[in-house]
C-alpha cells in the first residue's frame, strides 16, 4: 500500500487554518483521496488534555521551555496514535498546526532558544516531518480582529499583546525563507474561497497524484 501524504497547515491567529485544513480535505475526498483531519494540540484523548491547560487564559506565567515539551509530549503521542497510522494506511493526514507552530510561538513569539527547540523536536520526533506546510501569512492586525469578532472568548495567545503576534508572524515567514522545498506561503487575507484556491493550487503543484482523477459529484 502506497503511504499517505502529511500535509499541514500553520499560521498565525485569525489565518483561516482550520478552515482550509477542511475544505481542502473535502476537495480531496471528493478526488477520491482518503484524508485525515486532526489538529495540534490535540489529535489524541490526552493530546486534548493537554491542549485545554496550554490554551487556558487562567494558566499564565508559564516558562517557555515548559510549553515546548509540553507541546512536544503532545505531539508524539498525536504522531504515533492518529497520524502514523493513517499515513501508513495510505491516508493523505492535514493536520492544523505541527513543530512549526511551537517554533513560532515559543521560539520567535515567546523568545526561547530556537536551537533548543529544534534539538528538542529533533529527539522526539526522530526526523518525522511534513511532507508539505502551507503556511497561511496574515497581518496581525487582521488576523486578531478575525478572531475578536467570531468570539468573545479569548484564549491564552490571543490574548498576548501586538508584538507577540508580531514576532510570531516574522518566525513563520523565516521558517517558510529556511525550508523552501517544503514550505508554501498563502495569502491569507483574501477571501475563504480565494485562499482555499490557492492552497489547493499549492498542494497540486506538490504532488502529481492529487491532480489524477474527477471529482465525485
Amino acid at each position: 500500500m502506497t503511504r499517505g501524504r502529511f500535509i499541514t497547515v500553520e499560521g498565525g491567529e485569525g489565518a483561516g487554518k482550520s478552515t482550509q485544513a477542511a475544505r481542502l480535505a473535502e476537495t480531496l475526498e471528493r478526488r477520491g483521496i482518503a484524508t485525515l483531519v486532526t489538529r495540534e494540540p490535540g489529535g489524541t484523548r490526552r493530546a486534548e488534555r493537554l491542549r485545554e491547560l496550554l490554551l487556558d487564559p487562567e494558566e499564565t506565567g508559564w516558562e517557555p521551555e515548559t510549553e515546548v515539551l509540553l507541546y512536544f509530549a503532545g505531539r508524539v503521542e498525536n504522531v504515533a496514535k492518529t497520524i502514523e497510522p493513517a499515513l501508513a494506511a495510505g491516508r493523505t493526514v492535514i493536520c492544523d498546526r505541527f513543530a512549526d507552530s511551537t517554533l513560532a510561538y515559543q521560539g520567535y513569539g515567546s523568545l526561547a532558544s530556537l536551537e533548543t527547540i529544534r534539538s528538542i523536536g529533533e529527539a522526539a520526533l526522530r526526523g518525522f516531518r511534513p511532507d508539505l506546510t502551507l503556511i497561511l501569512d496574515i497581518d496581525p492586525k487582521m488576523g486578531l480582529a478575525r478572531t475578536r469578532s467570531r468570539s468573545a472568548f479569548q484564549d491564552r495567545y490571543e490574548r498576548e499583546l501586538f508584538d507577540y503576534h508580531r514576532r510570531v508572524r516574522q518566525g513563520f515567514l523565516a521558517i517558510a525563507e529556511d525550508d523552501p522545498d517544503r514550505c508554501a506561503v498563502v495569502d491569507a487575507a483574501a477571501s475563504v474561497g480565494a485562499v482555499a484556491e490557492a492552497v489547493l493550487a499549492r498542494v497540486e503543484a506538490r504532488f502529481e497524484e492529487f491532480k489524477a482523477g474527477k471529482e465525485r459529484r
